[in-house]
């Protein structure tokens, strides 16, 4: 079942906005609670050591509360400047390639603080 415009368009039915909308909104709601988890845990270790701090990066709660929030963090990111370059951007060539500059941003911030985290966690 093809909507009118998206017959002439060639994109099909309008239904992957409500998973994109539901993405959206999950990845916000989680990262309340980890957000303040990051700047409590960013807090406490400002005027700690090196060691101090590695330590406790590297501890297994930590580290999997870390990852959660980078995930949903780098998620929420692409899924955000996704609707921004969907709103504002109109050449068809352009969003496809800003499209990919997202993509590939959002994976490249994400693997690098996923393996600075991994770094941590198994170097104690």
């Amino acid at each position: 079942m093809r909507t009118p415009l998206g017959t002439v368009r060639g994109l099909g039915s309008a239904r992957q906005g409500t998973d994109h909308f539901w993405m959206q909104r999950l990845t916000s709601v989680a990262l309340v609670p980890l957000s303040l988890f990051f700047v409590f845990l960013v807090v406490s270790l400002t005027s700690a050591p090196y060691e101090v701090a590695a330590a406790r990066l590297g501890s297994p709660v930590v580290a999997v509360l870390m990852l959660a929030f980078i995930i949903a963090g780098v998620v929420h990111m692409r899924l955000g400047l996704q609707v921004i370059v969907e709103d504002y951007v109109h050449g068809e060539a352009w969003k496809v390639i800003l499209f990919l500059a997202n993509s590939f941003f959002a994976f490249l911030i994400g693997a690098a603080a996923v393996l600075a985290v991994a770094k941590l966690y198994f170097a104690h």
